[in-house]
């Protein structure tokens, strides 16, 4: 978020903590407002080379840009006021109604992480797309639907999915879809709202997206040469990994790490299990109820040692990682993956952003 010049006194900023919106919540935002400067204009140039970007409207942009911002591959949210006539609005201008604001956030987005259409399908979750100019309490101009984007390709996409959201309406959905024509970042008491004030008001339910599925790209995770892993793991590390030994229990480097992380392939990078799903089986050996997402990890049948086993061997690298046994926690699966700290490697969660993991922080928290 950047940081927007304003001048804000003191009065005014406890009179806009209680609500945003309507009725006495618009004399809260008409009083800090009164006192605001005005801001920057916001250019529509992302800040991070491959992200991409997407204007949406839809009603008070407070609890929307809270909204959005939790959605898994969004980079940063922010709220301004766009497609209206003239330049630098103030709330003040954009409440009056008379030049055409609408309040929106400026979403920018990982597209190997999200999808556009998988954002506009968690933006119509929120919003009545037949409302004209009126979402939960708030009416007027400025509290109309639309999305607005800046790439000419994405008007397809956007025009897909919002002719494939008609079908679950028997009235005619009044969302605009349009090219972006301008956009001013919002006063600074405005952004990150909820964050600062957690019970401020909010028209959208935002434990919808409690439960998102994790999505973890193999392509990003490409498996090195044999040769080029002889010469960067140790002997122990390529013995087990590619040649699929066995390292000692109670003696490797994992079996009793308590600290909260995940686990990724040592050949690839790619993650494979959360700290949250791991316990003390008393086997000597990491092991863990589930892989961090299912698709992670492939089986096959071992009858090495006269047994009849189930090898567990990573997506992206195909390294051995060790078996998977049925007499884990009964209330988790009763699943235990008795894994090799050899073919894997621990980033503590507070390493996860910075080696550029952070999109699955949530599995560990």
């Amino acid at each position: 978020m950047r940081n927007v010049r304003f001048g804000l006194f003191l009065a005014a900023v406890m009179l806009v903590l209680s609500a945003c919106g309507h009725t006495g919540t618009d004399l809260a935002r008409q009083a800090a407002m009164d006192t605001a400067t005005t801001r920057s204009v916001k250019a529509a140039q992302l800040p991070e080379s491959g992200l991409r970007d997407v204007y949406l409207a839809g009603g008070c942009f407070w609890g929307v840009e809270a909204y959005m911002s939790r959605i898994k591959g969004v980079y940063d949210v922010t709220s301004g006021y766009a497609n209206g006539e003239g330049e630098n609005p103030t709330y003040k201008d954009v409440v009056r109604g008379d030049r055409g604001f609408a309040e929106t956030v400026h979403v920018e987005y990982d597209p190997k992480q999200v999808t556009l259409q998988k954002l506009l399908a968690d933006y119509f979750r929120v919003i009545d797309p037949t409302s004209v100019n009126k979402q939960g309490n708030d009416q007027g101009v400025q509290y109309r639907t639309g999305i607005y984007y800046t790439d000419t390709e994405d008007a397809e996409i956007v025009k897909q999915v919002v002719s494939k959201e008609q079908e679950m309406y028997s009235k005619p959905i009044v969302t605009e879809v349009l090219l972006l024509q301008n956009f001013y970042l919002a006063e600074e008491y405005h952004q990150d709202y909820l964050e600062k004030n957690p019970n401020g008001y909010c028209h959208i339910d935002l434990s919808l997206l409690d439960e998102q599925e994790l999505a973890i790209d193999p392509s990003k995770y490409p498996r090195p040469s044999d040769e080029e892993l002889k010469q960067r793991l140790t002997a122990a590390q390529y013995a087990v990994a590619v040649n699929n030994d066995t390292e000692h229990a109670y003696t490797n480097e994992y079996w009793d790490n308590k600290e909260p992380g995940i686990y990724v392939d040592v050949a690839t990078g790619e993650p494979l299990f959360s700290s949250r799903d791991k316990y003390d089986s008393g086997c000597g050996w990491p092991s863990f109820t589930k892989p961090i997402i299912p698709e992670v990890v492939t089986y096959h049948e071992d009858t090495s040692f006269g047994m009849i086993r189930t090898e567990v061997r990573s997506r992206a690298g195909d390294i051995h990682l060790g078996h998977v046994f049925d007499d884990g926690p009964e209330d988790q699966g009763s699943k235990r993956y008795c894994i090799n700290s050899a073919s894997i490697r621990f980033i503590p969660v507070a390493q996860m952003d910075m080696e550029g993991y952070d999109y699955l922080i949530a599995a560990v928290n």
